[in-house]
């Protein structure tokens, strides 16, 4: 049984669920309260949830020596055991899955059937991640094929960096951890988590399911903490040796700053963009759009935020999109037929409904949506929305999409291609030369043919060029950055 700093179990605990994890920190092998905490709330009423370690800068150092002494000096981890791991890992979320939904949806964001939804994404993740231990070979060295090399033979192997600091977002608390930490733990790494702000419970309760399944507990941390500065401390500790962050660019930057000359992987948002050609059928094109804007609240770094469609089709697409989104139900995260719930916080419901605002005040019009209420912002189509307005420049990460109309191809593609960011887009069209003429042209990660931008599987290297990040992740992809080859040569005679 995981127990506290002060060796009381963890159901003994005053007042404390059953399903909440069983402390507000685990770092140094041991589940931990920490020196200070704050209160995580349901975004939806304000219920307090739980209560969590605000870990001080000196908590993080410790953390990160424990996980690198366990690295460097600890006992052997060999991959045989990691995928053993992995894999009864995938099989407890499974097992657990009932209170991860009430978690995810409970501290987060997500409907419920959202979060039954990415409880199944998050143990097939760790089943790939499982699947990547036995690919970590290297090859023989062709010394011989050069006379200084005369004499040699050698090969190299793939070989953990050492620590992993992993820092997360709110949107998929549970299967972003895991594309972190599965990765992270398969390539023979320690990793030290900081999960967001919002959403920790989460992230404490997928460490139990990690320590249960048999993954050793000095090769993991999980450090909470309100604001900027546990993230500070962890991205800027001289012993991390790869920062992997997925947020927005602003915070990008800054943590790209903190942690310097070391690796880093980056996945930082998207403006993604569906075209509409002239040959689609609108009725299908507008559901998968209305469908990948509204998802998650549009709390989702692969939301559809512009749709832009052929000029004779216009009309006929925006009837469609209406209609589906007026059939879309907004209500409690805790409903089975709720189709939107609220935003991560009434403060980012503000600030979605102050970015539509501004909008119409420069001559947008709001053709559904357009209403707050606390936390919840209602789905919102808008047209005629002038250049340079946020909605349209920046990742709204809210239930906002904007509908415009081109005249030829060129300028589809080049109004698509019209933003910093370039993770994914969607193309609708019935001929398939058009379809990879276009995606050829699109500069982003991935296009999506006649599908919206806001599709993946967990083994795609995802991300994108521009603002939207930097390296890929993905499954496979992120071991590959997470180990890195070591040369062995030998000069005979």
């Amino acid at each position: 049984m995981h127990t506290t700093t002060d060796e009381q179990p963890a159901a003994t605990r005053p007042g404390a669920p059953p399903w909440l994890p069983p402390a507000g920190a685990f770092w140094a092998g041991r589940w931990r309260d920490g020196a200070e905490a704050f209160a995580v709330h349901d975004p939806e009423d304000g219920r307090r949830l739980g209560e969590v370690a605000d870990v001080t800068p000196a908590e993080v150092d410790a953390a990160v020596r424990s996980v690198a002494a366990a690295v460097w000096g600890g006992a052997p981890w060999p991959a045989w055991r990691r995928r053993e791991a992995l894999h009864r890992a995938a099989e407890l979320l499974g097992e657990r899955r009932a209170e991860l939904v009430g978690l995810i949806s409970g501290e987060g964001c997500k409907t419920v059937r959202e979060a039954t939804a990415e409880v199944a994404r998050a143990a097939e993740t760790l089943r790939l991640s499982a699947e990547c231990t036995g690919r970590l070979t290297g090859e023989t060295l062709p010394f011989d094929d050069t006379a200084r090399g005369a004499g040699r033979l050698g090969w190299y192997t793939r070989e953990p960096v050492g620590v992993v600091a992993a820092i997360t977002p709110f949107n998929d608390p549970l299967n972003l951890v895991a594309h972190k930490l599965g990765p992270a733990l398969a390539g023979g790494n320690g990793v030290v988590l900081k999960p967001a702000e919002a959403t920790p419970l989460t992230a404490l309760a997928f460490a139990a399911v990690l320590l249960d399944a048999g993954v050793p507990a000095g090769r993991l941390a999980v450090l909470p903490g309100a604001g900027a500065r546990a993230g500070r401390a962890l991205v800027g500790h001289p012993l991390v040796d790869l920062v992997s962050f997925t947020g927005g660019h602003r915070t990008g930057a800054a943590v790209a700053r903190a942690a310097g000359a070391r690796k880093t992987l980056m996945e930082l948002g998207g403006n993604n963009c569906v075209l509409v050609l002239a040959d689609a059928d609108p009725a299908r094109a507008a559901r998968a759009v209305v469908e990948g804007a509204f998802g998650v609240a549009g709390q989702n770094c692969l939301s559809v935020q512009r749709a832009l469609v052929a000029a004779e089709s216009f009309d006929d697409f925006l009837a469609e999109t209406l209609a589906a989104t007026g059939r879309l139900r907004v209500g409690s995260k805790r409903d089975p037929l709720t189709d939107v719930g609220p935003l991560v916080s009434a403060r980012e419901a503000a600030r979605v409904g102050a970015w539509v605002a501004e909008a119409v005040a420069g001559g947008a019009r709001v053709r559904a949506g357009g209403r707050r209420e606390g936390a919840f912002h209602w789905p919102t189509v808008l047209s005629d929305v002038p250049a340079g307005a946020r909605v349209t420049a920046e990742e709204v990460f809210g239930p906002v999409l904007t509908v415009g109309a081109f005249g030829d191809l060129d300028e589809a593609v080049a109004l698509a291609n019209a933003t910093d960011f370039g993770l994914q887009a969607g193309v609708f069209t019935a001929g398939i030369d058009t379809a990879l003429a276009v995606a050829e042209r699109l500069r982003v990660g991935a296009v999506m043919i006649n599908d919206s931008s806001d599709f993946r599987i967990d083994a795609m290297p995802f991300g994108g060029p521009k603002r939207s990040g930097v390296g890929r992740e993905g499954v496979r992809y992120a071991v590959e950055a997470m180990t890195e080859p070591k040369i062995v040569a030998i000069r005979r005679g």
